[in-house]
Order: C-alpha cells, then structure tokens, then sequence
C-alpha cells in the first residue's frame, strides 16, 4: 500500500512525539524512520518511467501513421490498383509481350449510327511504336506507323495518311491502355491518383487518374472483382476550335490466350458518340513478326507469306 504524505507524517509524530525512549534509541528510531519514508518514496519514481516508456512507442507510432500525408495514402492505393491490375492481365507474361496480333471484324459509327456493314481486319503490333493493320479479305489495303509515320498502302503504292488522321493516331497511341500500364506507371514524373469507385456504363468499378509532366491526364476504371480494366477516359482540347473533346473505350470480353487476358471486344467514344466497335476472332503474342509488314516501301504481301494470317 502507497503511503501519502499524511500518513508518514502521522507515523513520524507518532515515533518521535509520544516515544517514552531516550538518547540512542530515538537516534535509532529517527533512521528507520527516514529509511521507511526513502523505501516509500522511491519506487514510485522508476514505475512512472516505465508507464511512460510503455506508452511512447503506441503515441510514436500513432504519430507516424497520422503524419502521412493523405495524398501519399491516395497515390499508394491508385499504385496498388494498377499493380492488380497488371497482375490479373497477366503480370510477367503481360509485360513481356513484344508482339501480338489478331483478326475480326471491325464497325464504324457516324453521330452514334452504324456506317458500314463491319469490315474484316488484321491487326499486328509490335512494342513500342509498331502497327499494321490490314483491312478487306482480300487484305489489299493496310495502314502502317512506325515511329512518328503513318503510310496507307494499296495496289497504287504507298502515300503518307493525312495530317489530322495521323495526329489521331499518335494521340490514341499515346493514351493506349498497352502504353498506359506499361510505360506510364514506371515514369517517377507521373501523379498517381485513387478516384474511388464510379461507374463503367452499368459496372460498377474502381477508378484510378494519371497525369503526366505535360499535364495529360487519362482515367481508368477497373472491374472490382477481377481487377480487369473495362473502361478508359481522356480529354484533349482541339487545335482548331479550341473545344475540349472526350474519347472514351471500353474492354469487355476477355479470354485467356498464351497466359495473357485479352479483351475480345473493344467500343470507341467520341463526345459520347459511338465512333468504333471491334470484335476479335482470334489473337496470339510473340510471334517474331516479319520486319518487311513494317516497311511501306518493302512490297510486303501478307497473301504470299505463309505462317503470319
């Protein structure tokens, strides 16, 4: 039991007030007294010590996690969704693809109505700046990109595409999902932000923004069960009339092929207009695809090449 002040006081008047002894023994009495008291006094001091070195760590940790700054907390989370999401595509066998192609069928949209039948395509890529894409059965007319050029080949030759058309293109490539997960995530300048959840047309998803040094911004939504990505967002302001356009895709269908996820339907928006549905038939990866396709001037016929339909 604790004594308080009072009590050691009482008993000290109580020892040297009322004792009937003299001369050694009240010496005697007097240093047991003080020995008493010091016994009394000095534990309590190494108990308070040690209730506040047992408290320290919880309040310095507790002062660790509050000192994060939510947007570091909001970054790690929009990095945690792009590393699942890059996982569920696949992980290495996705980051490893240095080539792909596929085939289907291909139908365009003028103002959100159908403006063509569907067309048959060939599509080959290779990582990072190379593209061929071959349309007709005949296959007799293909556009090619490589680098910063655009080529149309038919049975006339080549010519480079139109200005505005490659401009297009280089802005799709730019913001494609292939760039996005594989080279905008790993650039230390891009700010990474977790949107919360929001809807993908009628899918509910979870949304992460990205925004690059030359403050672009893309938008993607990914499916919050498989982690898949299903929808992807962007603006750009025209040149010309200086108006702000949205272009919007959606990925559904996806199936397995060479350990990869592959979206098997692919639809374009513009300014909430459907521009673009893809349906692929087949596709494959790493398949060591002939230079010469990527050549406008090579006189590449994909009807002559065996092993590359």
């Amino acid at each position: 039991m604790r004594r308080t002040p009072q009590f050691r006081r009482k008993q000290l008047q109580f020892l040297f007030g009322v004792s009937p002894l003299a001369g050694c023994m009240r010496h005697l009495l007097l240093i047991a007294a003080l020995a008493f008291v010091l016994a009394a006094c000095v534990p309590s001091v190494p108990f308070a010590s040690a209730q506040a070195d047992a408290k320290a760590p919880a309040n310095s940790g507790a002062a660790t996690n509050a000192s994060i700054p939510p947007d570091q907390e909001n970054a790690q989370k929009a990095r945690e969704l792009l590393d699942q999401a890059i996982q569920a595509l696949g992980g290495q066998a996705y980051l490893s693809v240095h080539d792909m192609q596929e085939q289907g069928r291909t139908y365009s949209f003028y103002h959100g109505r159908p403006s063509s039948n569907g067309v048959f395509f060939w599509r080959f890529l290779e990582f990072p700046d190379k593209e061929r894409i071959e349309l007709t059965p005949q296959r007799d007319i293909a556009y090619i990109y490589t680098g910063d050029k655009g080529y149309e080949v038919t049975y006339k030759g080549p010519r480079a595409v139109e200005k505005k058309d490659l401009e297009d293109y280089l802005r799709h490539r730019r913001f494609s999902l292939e760039t996005i997960l594989r080279s905008w995530v790993n650039d230390p300048t891009v700010a990474l932000f977790f949107d919360g959840t929001a809807l993908a047309g009628s899918l509910a998803a979870q949304r992460v923004t990205l925004i690059n040094s030359k403050n672009e911004s893309v938008s993607v939504y990914f499916d919050i069960d498989s982690h898949l990505p299903i929808k992807k967002t962007y603006s750009w302001r025209d040149p010309v009339d200086k108006e702000r356009n949205l272009e919007e895709e959606t990925y559904n269908g996806y199936r397995l092929v060479q350990g990869v996820m592959t979206p098997f339907g692919f639809t374009r928006y513009f300014n909430g207009d459907m521009q673009t549905e893809r349906f692929v038939t087949s596709a494959s990866y790493n398949q060591a695809l002939n230079p010469a396709m990527f050549d406008a001037n090579s006189g590449y016929n994909p009807n002559k090449t065996p092993g590359k339909h």
